[in-house]
């Protein structure tokens, strides 16, 4: 009689860990920011604004620019917290931070034009995608450490 055994197959899914499917979703998520940001650099008259001293309809200042340094220093600080944090702060903080985030992603709509509702469209939503993933990732992350079976781990789970 033969017994089959199952080999391991080279496309197996492997589960990923909570904390790096956050932390890859922070990472696509600043990358996105960053592009976009790049990207409105060739919309007509942003680049002769930021020479005359103007983004959007404010001035250029120290605090606008710390202002700007704190929103795009949140997802690069996300990628990095999300690998290191314990769980439960892990958790609680992914969601506070994407909640708060995409509010302030629609924000960047305000003021469009028709003209440019395909950029903004796209970009907005991607980036609340992938924010909805972050949520639905921490929101579904177990709030107790998983055990492996077995009789060294018994008393763990005691």
């Amino acid at each position: 009689m033969t017994t089959r055994t199952e080999t391991p197959n080279a496309l197996d899914n492997r589960r990923i860990p909570v904390q790096a499917k956050l932390a890859a979703a922070w990472t696509s998520f600043m990358f996105l920011y960053v592009y976009v940001d790049v990207l409105n650099f060739y919309k007509p008259g942003v680049v002769d604004g930021i020479l005359n001293g103007l983004v959007w309809r404010f001035d250029i200042s120290p605090t606008l620019l710390t202002v700007f340094l704190v929103s795009v220093s949140i997802p690069a600080l996300m990628v990095m917290l999300s690998m290191t944090l314990p769980d439960r702060a892990n958790r609680v903080t992914n969601l506070v931070v994407a909640s708060l985030l995409i509010p302030y992603s629609i924000f960047n709509a305000a003021g469009t034009t028709w003209e440019w509702i395909a950029f903004y469209g796209i970009s907005i939503g991607l980036e609340v995608l992938l924010l909805a993933f972050i949520l639905r990732s921490a929101w579904a992350w177990s709030r107790i450490s998983a055990v492996p079976a077995g009789r060294a781990t018994t008393a763990l789970r005691q």
